[in-house]
């Protein structure tokens, strides 16, 4: 097995199921046959791109900044009689280090919180990074700033977009893989190690589902966290 395999497998565990074979009739589709009845396929859900020529994943600038970004908006709260904004992320890569790119966004940040006449726009930038008050939020949330979305260069969309894209792209791809196959087992699930999406939190997952349309005929879609096979989310 590979490590998004082991991963599955510990998940599938994790939800209940007692019996979990592995390749169940060799090298060929579904990857694993849970309780004798459901056929699994198993695949990473990443992008990449290419730096001084060599591929890096997408994720590891879209995650840490995503997270990093998030913690420094949870230190504004929100004055009682103000809106909250919302702000976008553009990222291009290279990005510098979270350490040397955390004073000049929360410098940016304290300078809008403190501003008597707030218009969205510009606020903040470092190398690779800017952020952007994108505008008010339709109701008022306990702290002045939310994070609305990920515009990627390299991506070439927000995280939304992305997720989206690419999921789209794995189910096409894995039907495609199956459909000799589909009619031995009653039930396919896909389950796709999420190295794009992982940090969202349960209320833009709920968002997620609101936003994203994903057209597909398998019973189940499972987005499994790589850092932890017990978090995991339904398209």
């Amino acid at each position: 097995m590979d490590s998004s395999e082991q991963l599955a497998e510990r998940h599938l565990l994790h939800r209940g199921h007692r019996k979990v074979t592995f390749e169940p009739d060799g090298n060929v589709p579904p990857d694993f046959l849970v309780d004798n009845a459901i056929a699994v396929e198993v695949r990473r859900l990443n992008q990449t791109y290419v730096e001084n020529g060599v591929p890096q994943g997408l994720e590891d600038a879209n995650i840490s900044t995503w997270q990093g970004v998030k913690r420094l908006l949870g230190k504004f709260d929100r004055p009682a009689s103000e809106a909250s904004w919302y702000i976008r992320i553009r990222l291009s890569r290279p990005v510098e280090q979270w350490k040397r790119l955390q004073p000049k966004l929360e410098k940016g940040l304290r300078e809008f919180a403190a501003s008597s006449s707030k218009q969205p726009g510009l606020v903040a930038c470092g190398q690779g990074v800017e952020l952007e008050v994108i505008g008010q939020a339709g109701t008022a949330q306990a702290n002045l700033f939310l994070l609305g979305s990920l515009d990627d260069q390299q991506a070439c969309g927000w995280l939304f977009e992305e997720l989206e894209n690419n999921i789209q792209r794995c189910v096409d791809e894995k039907a495609q893989k199956i459909a000799a196959r589909r009619q031995k087992y009653p039930h396919w699930w896909l389950i796709l190690v999420d190295h794009i999406g992982h940090a969202l939190d349960e209320e833009e997952r709920e968002l997620f589902r609101e936003e994203v349309s994903v057209h597909h005929d398998w019973d189940r879609i499972i987005l499994v966290d790589p850092r932890d096979h017990t978090r995991y989310f339904e398209v």
